[in-house]
């Protein structure tokens, strides 16, 4: 029984995974301090959904926007997993000059 827990917990944990997608616009953002972040709830995989967020309107104008980033970190794959891909969260970041 044990032995069955601990080989599909650790199977888990090397399926779960990470993605990224940055946007420089300005500037490279990498060290840099988000101005806004924010969680996205998305449902069954977020198949056919989208989530807009305004990065002029968060960092005060066009010209002041740095770069954009949403991640899909190990947490909110551990959590799609748990939830058999119900709930599927994503982070959204906004950096401003």
């Amino acid at each position: 029984m044990f032995k069955s827990v601990f080989i599909a917990l650790l199977a888990s944990v090397f399926l779960l995974g990470c993605a990224n997608q940055r946007f420089n616009v300005a500037g490279d953002i990498t060290g840099s301090t988000p101005k806004m972040e924010d969680s996205q709830s998305f449902w069954v995989s977020g198949i056919g959904q989208q989530s807009n967020v305004d990065a002029a309107q968060v960092c005060g104008g066009a010209a002041k926007v740095v770069g954009v980033d949403v991640e899909q970190t190990g947490v909110n794959v551990l959590v799609g997993l748990v939830t058999f891909g119900i709930y599927t969260p994503r982070t959204a970041r906004v950096y401003c000059k």
